[in-house]
């Protein structure tokens, strides 16, 4: 186990561009855990909290007022910091396999990668908000910014309610920065960080991802 002061409990995060289908993967893999008899407690980012899902409302939907991107990088922490402490980690600490979608990954290749802050600095951040939590395996689904940000739009377009499109409105290059960044991060982490080819079909990724899952026995 790679937790700081967790002895119990499976930790997975999903991660991937905008439209790469990591929820509806996660959402599978809770499934599949489940019918193998696991607990399984499936939770997001930016949310999974009474704060974090106020804080989602800013750092998701468009706004008149821009985000300065440090301002943004401190909202994330916070709502990192909140759901590690009050959700996260007793979860583990209870025996349950936690699945959530985007993670510390996220904050490096959004805020890091293709807003240029500085990577040392989020990643300083990123320990001191999670308290050195780190997951035991990531799937990153990997996919062009292209076709990620069709997949969004359509969603999106027929989505009611707040439409959480502020990073869709970025650039195509702000995107490819992103995917970019999230390569390096698999890259440099090949143990924890295991890529899946998400231009294939829905049924295809999800058999991968439990490929993946069954060797590593969780």
């Amino acid at each position: 186990m790679r937790h700081i002061g967790v002895t119990v409990g499976f930790f997975i995060t999903f991660e991937g561009i905008e439209g790469s289908g990591k929820s509806t993967q996660m959402e599978m893999l809770k499934r599949y855990l489940e019918g193998r008899g696991e607990s399984v407690l499936a939770v997001r980012e930016p949310g999974g909290t009474l704060l974090g899902e106020k804080v989602r409302g800013i750092l998701l939907n468009s706004s008149d007022e821009p985000v300065d991107p440090m301002a943004e990088l401190f909202l994330y922490e916070a709502c990192r910091a909140q759901i590690v402490s009050s959700v996260i980690r007793p979860a583990l600490k209870s025996g349950k396999t936690v699945i959530c979608d985007r993670f510390t990954d996220s904050t490096l290749a959004y805020q890091g990668y293709a807003r240029g802050l500085d990577i040392g600095a989020i990643r300083e951040m990123n320990d001191r908000a999670t308290g050195g939590l780190v997951p035991d395996l990531t799937v990153l689904i990997d996919l062009s910014p292209e076709a990620g940000l069709e997949r969004a739009w359509a969603r999106i377009n027929g989505k009611k309610g707040a439409l959480e499109d502020r990073f869709e409105k970025e650039s195509v290059l702000f995107h490819k920065k992103v995917r970019e960044g999230y390569l390096k991060i698999a890259e440099s982490d090949p143990g924890r960080v295991r890529v899946v080819d998400g231009a294939r079909e829905i049924p295809v990724i999800h058999g991968d991802i439990c490929g993946i899952i069954n060797k590593i026995n969780v």
